[in-house]
């Protein structure tokens, strides 16, 4: 089997306002808004694509308005490799993330920390890149 570096796997989430999950996405972890389609109804956010600096991203909506009409808001968890654990973590607690994890070192050789966004979703965020 031939490696291949590119990113193929993008976790899909849904919110009760995605416009408010696109805003602190961006502002507390740094994710880049590249795509938007609203939905027929004001503020509905039929898809939308948020690409992390360092490669891959999250897709989002809200909850009933795209393709996984029955997928709840606000559930799931997200693991996303960082090289900048440290600042990361200062700006999610500045922006308004709750953390359920403080920023440390693992046994396994991570600095991770995890902080749940406004709707309940864990974001987790690490240096530990996989075997």
């Amino acid at each position: 089997m031939t490696e291949n570096k590119a990113v193929h796997v993008w976790p899909g989430l849904s919110y009760r306002d995605a416009p408010a999950a696109i805003r602190f996405l961006t502002e507390a972890f740094g994710f880049v808004s590249t795509l938007t389609v609203p939905g027929d109804v004001e503020g509905a956010v039929v898809h939308a694509e948020l690409r992390w600096p360092e490669g891959g991203g999250v897709m989002l909506g809200t909850a009933g308005a795209g393709a996984l009409k029955e997928h709840l808001a606000g559930q799931g968890s997200v693991y996303i490799v960082t090289s900048e654990p440290d600042a990361l973590y200062e700006r999610a607690v500045a922006a308004g993330g709750v953390v359920v994890r403080e920023l440390g070192d693992t046994d396994y050789g991570s600095r991770d920390f995890i902080v749940r966004d406004p709707e309940g979703v864990y974001w987790c965020f690490g240096t530990y890149a996989g075997e």
